[in-house]
């Protein structure tokens, strides 16, 4: 069965950005390319909403990155890195995520999570059984869980291109080539915006 992508669809775009984030680095020392990730997931179909959930820390230097994803169409929710006196740090959107995944699902033809994390598999049960929309994920694929690739109605492959999903030298273009796979199929797209 082939994924169907029209452009009346109604996208939401739900960012797992910890999870992508430490993918990126941990995977190519690279900072990730958010705004060519949502323009490639989205693929031509009508965006309802995009949001990050990011982690603000007592520092401040993520501002900077907040106002790079607005700027390209990103909404961030903000949640305060817990800090514990044992010194244990905590930083977790998973159910803010899949809440709000929930809340909008109604609104929504296609729901995209940007994560390859297997804890969303029962999100993504959810909302094709009982809400009866087409779920996607976009995320690396080394990274990713394979039970969520597995159950996906479509999955685009982040390590297929990472060189277009990524911020490679100082900043300049993060590539031109195709990195969308739908077991196997490709799209390329080109874009200006890059973030971190």
């Amino acid at each position: 069965m082939s994924v169907i992508k029209h452009k009346s669809q109604r996208v939401g775009i739900f960012i797992d950005t910890q999870n992508l984030y430490h993918s990126g680095k941990n995977l190519y020392k690279s900072k990730v390319n958010f705004g060519q990730i949502v323009k490639d997931a989205l693929a031509g179909r009508s965006l309802i909403r995009a949001v990050a959930y990011v982690i603000t820390t007592e520092s401040g230097e993520e501002k900077g990155f907040f106002d790079a994803l607005s700027k390209v169409g990103i909404e961030t929710k903000t949640k305060n890195l817990q800090i514990f006196s044992s010194g244990a740090k905590k930083a977790d959107w998973d159910v803010g995520l899949a809440v709000d995944a929930i809340k909008l699902a109604p609104k929504l033809d296609t729901v995209i999570l940007v994560t390859g994390d297997g804890d969303f598999v029962p999100l993504v049960e959810y909302l094709k059984v009982n809400e009866g929309c087409q779920v996607e994920v976009v995320s690396f694929g080394k990274s990713s869980s394979a039970r969520l690739i597995e159950i996906v109605d479509d999955f685009l492959d982040l390590d297929l291109n990472p060189r277009r999903y990524l911020m490679i030298g100082n900043g300049g273009n993060a590539g031109a080539g195709s990195g969308s796979r739908r077991r196997g199929e490709n799209r390329a797209e080109k874009t200006d915006a890059k973030e971190e």
